[in-house]
């Protein structure tokens, strides 16, 4: 590697400029190449002097030397760009989700360790202060045996977001709400509380039905493997803004709950023998205009990326993790069985619901 280490991004919507921006921000990295099929000065990512190319096929061939790239275009394009990346000889940052079926995960995790090349996923969500805290707070004991959790992720996504002839809303493309929404919390609960041995769900398509070929809402059950049981409520039906995502932790020693839109607050800490400490304060959401998602963390992403190739640190997410991530979200929607309910039938909750009872988990 020269001196910095360069990147390229392949995909520059709203996420990859925004991967293009924290690159050029970091001293240890180059920005080297765009990849895109809008050209360039549509995107307005002229400022950047960089070469630009309309696809991941013409950056591979051609001269530029990129140890770095990442992929930020429609999730059903990841798996094959990253694959491609990966037996290019080169390292691949693969957004969220990092891909749409669990083969397809392992099969990225087994070739970079064929090639010797980094897989690096990107979940930020797991940088966010409150998180980190209760992370500490259940690894240290504090909280005790862990009982009831609770995950509310009520957001809006309406025409605004799914415009016609768009990725979002395919099951091709963007896969459902639970790969595009909803993957960064759904990590968080694994990396918090585990892997689970038990799941049922019930999906519902209440209003999107002319947008989306998928589901806006559901209700998730889980059985965790260390005896706390849980559930996820999500929708994307909520009415012209996000409401919240919450995370509620009934646990032997005591209760918390962070809230706020974007799970930025620690609203209650009610523990025994526990004084709650003042909390670096949590960036602010990425706004997309119309709508807006997560915190704004992704310059913690690159600055591990330059501490993992630069100094053999440890990756922030393990790629066998962002595996489990898939995985929790095939069983969900496993679990769901047929199409989700909508609001031309008659809803029976109990005889919809479908049971995944004891089925093992991937190891």
């Amino acid at each position: 590697m020269s001196e910095k280490i360069r990147f390229a991004v392949v995909g520059c919507g709203h996420i990859g400029k925004r991967h293009a921006e924290m690159i050029s921000r970091n001293e240890d990295c180059e920005l080297v190449a765009l990849v895109d099929v809008k050209p360039e000065a549509e995107l307005g990512l002229t400022q950047y002097g960089v070469p630009f190319f309309s696809s991941l096929d013409q950056l591979l061939c051609s001269y530029v030397n990129v140890d770095v790239i990442t992929v930020a275009t429609p999730n059903g394009l990841h798996f094959k760009q990253a694959l491609q990346i990966l037996e290019s000889g080169r390292h691949v940052v693969v957004e969220k989700p990092v891909t749409l079926n669990r083969d397809e995960a392992a099969e990225l995790i087994n070739v970079a360790k064929e090639r010797d090349r980094r897989l690096f996923l990107v979940m930020q969500n797991r940088y966010s202060p409150p998180a980190v805290w209760l992370k500490e707070m259940i690894s240290s004991g504090k909280l005790g045996q862990l009982f009831m959790i609770q995950l509310n992720c009520y957001w809006n996504r309406d025409e605004r977001y799914y415009t016609p002839g768009s990725w979002r809303g395919t099951k091709e493309l963007d896969g459902g709400t639970l790969f595009t929404q909803f993957s960064h919390f759904i990590d968080i609960m694994y990396w918090l509380f585990g892997d689970v041995n038990f799941i049922d769900s019930w999906l519902a398509d209440f209003n999107h039905s002319h947008l989306t070929e998928f589901e806006d809402s559901g209700m998730i059950r889980f059985k965790f493997e260390n005896g706390a049981v849980g559930c996820l409520n999500f929708s994307t039906s909520v009415w012209n803004r996000n409401l919240e995502s919450s995370l509620t932790v009934i646990a032997e020693n005591g209760s918390v709950k962070i809230g706020g839109q974007y799970m930025d607050k620690v609203e209650v800490c009610h523990i025994k023998d526990y004084d709650m400490p003042e909390l670096a304060p949590t960036g602010p959401e990425n706004d997309y205009g119309s709508y807006k998602g997560s915190a704004l963390n992704h310059h913690f992403i690159f600055e591990n990326i330059v501490e993992v190739l630069r100094r053999h640190s440890q990756p922030a997410m393990d790629p066998t993790d962002g595996l489990k991530v898939i995985d929790l979200i095939g069983r969900i929607y496993e679990a769901a069985g047929n199409a989700p309910y909508t609001t031309e039938d008659h809803l029976d909750l109990p005889a919809s619901i479908h049971s995944q009872q004891d089925k093992p988990a991937i190891k």
